[in-house]
């Protein structure tokens, strides 16, 4: 854990507000994330999670910890079982002005990228877990938004160029390496952006890593977690996100290191997109468009930690490496439009 945070000041307001007992309180740095700083905190009367933003440079709301408590909150209302409650905002001038957010602590299992020998899946249940992955997907995406205050989240109209826009300038802002993959994949986007925009609520990082899974029914998701770029948009963008993080056997190595999909048992990329049409009524003629978008996001988060890494703001190990799958996440991109397959 960074020796540098004070939790002083956050113990003292959890006994305030959440009547806990500062004195004996635990917090400990969760591993396993390349983004926001995760903790747990252990207490008398149970554990909790907590959430803050990474230092150094970051973009606006890929690490808004403010504003992934009010979708906790807008998902509660809305009726969604599958989100942690939040229960306190914290934001002491001892973190720089940036929020800790305090949530419910969901005991499971988290797929990271390599097999947990106390937690092993065989191919009949990688594919209903992978199932199960998509029609959670699909359940955010078709959630009621106005009654429950999610449509206050995002501005629909416009989304898809927006998104293509403002992840082409991250990358510009955050480029240290000559990549022209990422550069040619980026003025693709901008030329063939659909011109037909669907509606729906979007999780923006939904992937395995994402999921708490119950220690005995094994293929069942109990929670989904990392809330803060949850908007109101295009769901087909949210699609082509997890697309581009569900690896295939036939991947580049690199590009397996977010997920165990590449396993045995789980869908392709084609079956997902097949399962996703089967299931919803959104026109997946353009799905091409939303994969490449996917990969060329997933280019630009690695580069963003990356260039963190390389102002010394981040000092993971595994950040040295995260250039490699901008290149690698490019290349991938470049090769679906050339042969026009996902």
């Amino acid at each position: 854990m960074d020796k540098s945070l004070d939790f002083s000041g956050l113990k003292t307001y959890l006994r305030e507000t959440l009547s806990l007992d500062s004195n004996a309180m635990e917090i400990t740095q969760i591993s396993g994330g390349f983004s926001n700083l995760t903790f747990l905190i252990q207490t008398p009367k149970g554990k909790f999670a907590m959430r803050r933003a990474p230092f150094g440079d970051k973009i606006s709301k890929a690490h808004d910890m403010v504003r992934e408590c009010h979708v906790l909150e807008a998902l509660q209302k809305a009726g969604y079982q599958k989100a942690p409650k939040p229960l306190a905002l914290y934001r002491g001038a001892n973190f720089d002005q940036a929020p800790l957010l305090v949530m419910e602590f969901v005991e499971g299992v988290i797929l990271r990228n390599k097999p947990n020998p106390d937690f092993t899946l065989n191919e009949i249940e990688f594919r209903r877990l992978s199932e199960n992955t998509i029609d959670s997907l699909v359940e955010l995406h078709l959630l009621e938004l106005k009654e429950s205050g999610l449509s206050d989240l995002g501005k629909p109209e416009g989304y898809v160029e927006r998104q293509v826009l403002g992840w082409s300038d991250r990358f510009f802002k955050a480029k240290t390496n000559e990549l022209p993959e990422m550069e040619k994949v980026a003025q693709w986007l901008k030329l063939h952006t659909p011109q037909t925009e669907n509606i729906g609520f979007l999780h923006n990082d939904y992937k395995y890593d994402n999921l708490v899974l119950d220690f005995e029914q094994k293929t069942e998701i109990k929670a989904v977690l990392d809330w803060e770029m949850a908007t109101v948009g295009d769901p087909l963008m949210d699609l082509g996100t997890s697309l581009a993080y569900w690896a295939q056997a036939d991947d580049p190595n690199i590009l397996k290191m977010f997920n165990m999909t590449h396993l045995s048992g789980n869908m392709t990329r084609a079956e997902v997109i097949a399962y996703y049409g089967s299931r919803t009524s959104f026109d997946l003629t353009d799905i091409l468009f939303y994969y490449v978008f996917g990969l060329f996001k997933v280019g630009v988060i690695a580069q963003q930690i990356y260039k963190r890494y390389t102002q010394g703001f981040a000092n993971d190990p595994r950040f040295a490496g995260l250039i490699h799958v901008v290149e690698a996440a490019g290349k991938m991109a470049e090769k679906s439009i050339l042969t026009e397959k996902i």
